[in-house]
């Protein structure tokens, strides 16, 4: 050790630095990356204090040497060790959740309700992992008077851990639904695994009505006999029983019981599980020692909980992340760490307005708040609020910097700040109203638009990589538009993920992704001779397919006198699409050794139909082939190349086949039927008008869409110019539209499509899945006689991409 530090970061991501000098790095292997590689990175960013795996004694410590390093069995239980050991400083109540679903919801509406009475510190946003919960339970400070954390698990035996972390006085118990099941024997195991997390607590709160539950909890508190319990539900038997419950439009009122005394609240939604929430909620109150009943009274103040960071394009070449739901210190943090992560952009403006029920002096938190500012290298800073403004002394090292006393000050002088060619961070408390700001900053444009799940998307890469044999690398497909999705936003995400290769069809794209600060590797599948001087300008690499390209390509890299460019040669093995045969293999081989322009970046083919078992023969003929054609190519080209021939579905149909790398395509936005994969993409619409029509009438051109009885019909602002097939029309494809499917009728006409809604519950601007979810896409593709594919790639421009982090 060299000298003594203070820490008070706890650091589990590199990318995620702020405040250098006094974190500790937890070098916490992964599925994809070793811990340990970030240290040199971090030390030279003046980190000096670090947990490794003991595997690394006497390996590193010559690299940095003024280093204060732990050596530990397991880092991630040392993490845990360590926020339990500070968990148990504090002597205020500490309320574990945890469940199927809600666990976010009933944490942040505990927030919202009980923060104007106590100071509380939470879980930021979602974090219930095991990582997750420990970074939450280091936030802990002497400021705070109650502690809100929640916990979710995958699998027996994790909670046990949480529990060690957490250790709640108070235990709540969601929503027992059977999502997240895979890693349970049973619905019952998994209910037994959560309420281990209170196994040491005083008092545990859960529905009465679900008979599972109940039946599980009965047992447990029987062997807890300290455990102390308090049930809601219809149940007459229920320690607060909900006697009735009425909805109206988006409100419910509910009527209670409590020790032989009626009362009721209400709150501004009507779904089944807000209800099933809110009675959570209530319950929890209802126990503390806190003014119960003026608290709820104001249920009906209860906002909703927005559960992502959204990214959407806005004006002068601007994306906009709008992410003013909530404004704390922790998912400040979160925010401006998704912020970072933009690459397209290299200017980044936070706008911040104040923040409020914070435990912390004001110089401080604010001091605090612009090293994170500095730490994350925003080029601009604007504060909106008289306390932020009274404190722009502390963002005095930051060069570019605005402050404003409201949101209506910032609005007046919005056209003189000249927002251009940024990314631009939204994160205001509610009362400022930052969607009146967020309304001036994003690109304006019809109502349709395509919703992409980052998260979803991350799940998706991380699902295939766990099939990959180890130091198999992954190529990326991004072209066409990223599939639809966007080309430089997906882009930016696969290189954050650790993806070693991208590909995109031309050359173009290509250049597209290095003006948005794309650095990875590049394959272009398609290129063309008047493309070569931007591959070598731009770092491009071809692929060669042909005697011409390959000829083409060799002249123009010795009339600019370069030398060993790498380049992807295509094998054609059965596709008959592109790509060299095994009768050309000798000739390409000879014109390889005798030109040294050329290197031999990858060696590569394309299975035919690695999707069908009926196929299989063939494709073991496919690689067959492909296996005898490169070996004879490293023989006689003297060097070793990367080697590739499984696509989306052969990375787990045929993993044996996975060589050196594998190509990954429509399977990162969650279509293949074989794996359980999450949707990424949902295009959402909404309804124009509503007509009443009869009997006789018929609706659309050519009068195809005929009126059998009396009906309603509902425009949806969608047509063939968003990319929604024609072959649709008719009744050939459904929309979902407040929980149920409306057939088309009619032609589907360029900007517009008619459904009939006869019999539902439908307004004028409700919102419209044209698929999702429900239905998916390759559902729609099968209405439609195509492929996913084909629907995804047919997304319009004009619909508009929003990116949002879950």
């Amino acid at each position: 050790m060299i000298q003594d530090r203070v820490v008070d970061t706890l650091l589990t991501d590199s990318r995620r630095l702020t405040g250098a000098a006094s974190a500790i790095f937890f070098a916490i292997d992964g599925p994809t990356r070793n811990g340990i590689d970030y240290v040199p990175v971090l030390y030279a960013k003046k980190v000096r204090c670090f947990i490794l795996h003991q595997k690394h004694l006497h390996k590193i410590e010559s690299s940095i040497p003024e280093a204060n390093i732990i050596f530990v069995e397991d880092v991630v239980v040392a993490l845990q060790e360590l926020a339990a050991a500070h968990r148990h400083q504090f002597q205020y109540p500490v309320i574990g959740i945890t469940g199927s679903n809600g666990k976010t919801i009933i944490k942040e509406w505990l927030y919202q309700l009980l923060s104007p009475a106590l100071r509380i510190v939470r879980s930021p946003k979602s974090y219930n992992s095991q990582i997750g919960v420990p970074l939450s339970v280091w936030e802990m400070s002497d400021h705070d008077e109650l502690a809100i954390f929640e916990a979710g698990i995958s699998h027996g035996g994790e909670m046990v851990k949480l529990q060690r972390v957490i250790d709640p006085e108070i235990g709540v118990l969601g929503f027992m639904g059977h999502a997240h099941a895979e890693g349970f024997v049973s619905h019952q195991q998994k209910i037994q695994e959560k309420l281990q997390l209170f196994k040491d607590a005083q008092l545990l709160i859960y529905h009465k009505d679900d008979v599972e539950v109940e039946a599980v909890v009965f047992a447990f508190s029987k062997s807890h006999p300290q455990l102390k319990t308090f049930s809601w539900g219809r149940s007459e038997y229920a320690d607060l029983r909900l006697k009735t419950l009425k909805t109206l439009n988006d409100q419910a009122v509910l009527e209670c019981e409590w020790k032989h005394g009626a009362f009721q609240f209400s709150i501004p939604f009507s779904d089944e599980a807000s209800v099933f929430n809110a009675m959570t909620v209530v319950a929890v109150v209802l126990q503390m020692e806190v003014a119960a009943q003026s608290i709820i009274a104001h249920t009906h103040e209860l906002r909703q909980v927005e559960m992502r960071l959204e990214l959407k394009p806005g004006i002068h070449q601007c994306a906009v992340i709008n992410d003013s739901y909530s404004n704390d210190i922790d998912s400040l943090r979160i925010a401006l760490d998704f912020l970072s992560l933009q690459a397209s952009h290299a200017k980044k403006t936070l706008i911040l307005s104040e923040l409020y029920q914070s435990s912390v002096d004001d110089k401080k938190l604010y001091d605090q708040i612009a090293d994170m500012v500095q730490q994350k290298g925003l080029q601009q800073f604007i504060g909106i609020g008289k306390v932020i403004q009274k404190n722009a002394h502390c963002f005095a090292a930051i060069s570019n910097t605005h402050f404003f006393p409201d949101t209506r000050s910032f609005i007046d002088a919005i056209e003189h700040l000249s927002f251009s060619n940024e990314t631009i961070l939204l994160k205001g408390s509610r009362s400022f109203e930052f969607e009146k700001i967020s309304k001036l900053l994003e690109q304006q444009s019809h109502d349709t638009r395509l919703e992409i799940n980052l998260s979803a998307l991350r799940s998706n890469i991380k699902q295939y990589r766990s099939l990959l044999r180890p130091g198999v690398r992954m190529m990326a497909m991004v072209k066409a538009f990223g599939y639809g999705s966007g080309s430089h936003e997906i882009a930016n995400l696969l290189q954050h993920e650790g993806v070693e290769y991208l590909a995109v069809a031309y050359a173009d794209e290509g250049v597209s992704l290095r003006k948005e600060n794309v650095r990875l590797p590049i394959m272009v599948m398609n290129p063309h001779p008047e493309d070569f001087d931007n591959l070598l300008k731009y770092q491009l690499e071809p692929e060669l397919y042909s005697f011409r390209i390959l000829k083409a390509f060799a002249d123009h890299l010795r009339q600019q006198k370069v030398d060993s460019f790498p380049a992807h040669i295509k094998l054609d093995t059965g596709m008959h699409r592109l790509g060299f045969l095994a009768s050309e293999l000798q000739a390409l081989i000879t014109y390889l050794v005798d030109n040294n322009a050329i290197k031999v970046q990858s060696i590569f083919s394309h299975l035919v139909a690695s999707e069908d078992p009926q196929h299989d023969a063939f494709t073991t003929q496919q690689a067959a082939a492909f296996e005898e054609m490169t070996s004879t190519m490293e023989k006689q080209l003297g060097y070793v190349f990367l080697k590739h021939l499984c696509n989306t579905s052969a990375i787990h149909r045929h993993q044996h086949l996975q060589h050196d790398m594998v190509r990954l395509g429509i399977g990162m936005y969650g279509v293949d039927a074989h794996l359980p994969l999450q949707t990424v993409t949902t295009l959402k619409s909404s309804i124009a008008q509503i007509k009443k029509l009869k009997k006789g009438d018929t609706v659309g051109y050519g009068r195809k869409g005929m009126i059998y009885q009396d009906s309603d019909i509902a425009t949806v602002r969608v047509g063939y110019a968003d990319g929604y097939p024609r072959a649709l029309s008719n009744g050939n494809g459904k929309m979902l539209v407040n929980g149920q499917l409306a057939s088309v009728i009619g032609n589907v006409c360029m900007d517009m499509t008619m459904i009939d809604i006869t019999g539902m519950e439908v307004q004028e601007g409700d919102e419209v899945i044209v698929f999702g979810l429900e239905p998916n896409v390759s559902q729609l593709a099968a209405w439609a006689d195509t492929i996913p594919y084909e629907i995804l790639t047919g997304i319009a421009q004009r619909v508009k991409r929003i990116y949002f982090e879950e």
